[in-house]
């Protein structure tokens, strides 16, 4: 049985993490799947939107500790020295897709760090959350130290990362972690109803171009930076067929039939250098664009 099932219907790919007798907890296969099923995403035309949720009763419950004591103690030389957690989000980060959370149940430690990247956080009311790191011995995985803060400020994320306490989905709505609180049943839906709005209303290449600049733009010094991303981007798409198509569909009260795809049109931006990250072995590793 695969950790994570993909279905796409009606330009929505459904990404579901399927270790439901284990809350999902995240093992090495589900880790490997996560970060191919985003290549699949991003190369499939037919996906608008990408929905992230989870089996059962439970969206995530971290990472699989089934192994005790041991389960964080690497070995010294082990080349595998990237959180494998963090090679999972940051994957996600470079999605060319906007993603879609709809948290069912539990998401605690990775569990809660992986929503992090995505572009919105729908939870049920059985949602839980905890960034429990600390509690465990260690530090705070899979980038979260970075995401949580610019999602709802320093003393929030102090707070939730040093209590490693537990909290309900009104707390986590109340300082700006998710976007809206469904019923259960409720909750697929609602994230579709999303998704379905997205996708009526950007174009292919325009949504991943924005999702970029929105993120990857967070932590510049100044905003001159973006001005001249978001220049040479106007510049590059106003020539393309879309930027025709969006104006002629407006003027016409019609929807727009798009005709670039992210995974073959993006434009070649004048982005920030992107960091690289070798492992003990020497070897580069990078995560793609």
């Amino acid at each position: 049985m695969s950790e994570v099932d993909l279905r796409v219907e009606d330009g929505i790919a459904t990404v579901t993490m399927n270790r439901p007798d284990r809350l999902n907890a995240m093992n090495p296969a589900m880790r490997e799947q996560l970060v191919a099923v985003f290549d699949e995403t991003d190369a499939d035309d037919a996906v608008r939107v990408v929905v992230v949720t989870g089996a059962g009763r439970g969206f995530c419950a971290g990472a699989d500790v089934s192994a005790g004591g041991d389960a964080f103690a690497y070995e010294p030389d082990d080349v595998r020295l990237r959180d494998g957690g963090g090679r999972i989000v940051l994957r996600m980060f470079a999605s060319l897709k906007p993603v879609i959370a709809a948290i069912n149940g539990p998401a605690v430690g990775f569990g809660a760090s992986f929503i992090l990247p995505m572009d919105f956080r729908l939870a049920s009311t059985t949602a839980r959350f905890g960034f429990v790191a600390a509690a465990r011995g260690i530090v705070p995985d899979a980038v979260s130290s970075w995401f949580l803060p610019k999602i709802v400020g320093v003393p929030t994320a102090l707070d939730w990362s040093l209590t490693a306490r537990l909290f309900d989905a009104d707390e986590a709505m109340s300082r700006g972690l998710v976007r809206s609180i469904h019923e259960p049943d409720a909750l697929l839906d609602a994230a579709y109803e999303l998704g379905h709005r997205i996708a009526a209303a950007a174009a292919p290449v325009s949504a991943a171009v924005t999702r970029r600049l929105i993120w990857r733009m967070a932590g510049s010094d100044h905003p001159m930076h973006t001005h001249r991303i978001d220049s040479a981007a106007i510049t590059a798409l106003g020539r393309t067929a879309d930027a025709a198509e969006g104006v002629n569909a407006w003027r016409e009260k019609r929807a727009p039939d798009w005709a670039l795809s992210p995974w073959t049109d993006l434009p070649d931006l004048p982005w920030p250098a992107e960091p690289r990250f070798e492992d003990r072995a020497g070897t580069e590793q990078r995560d793609p664009d």
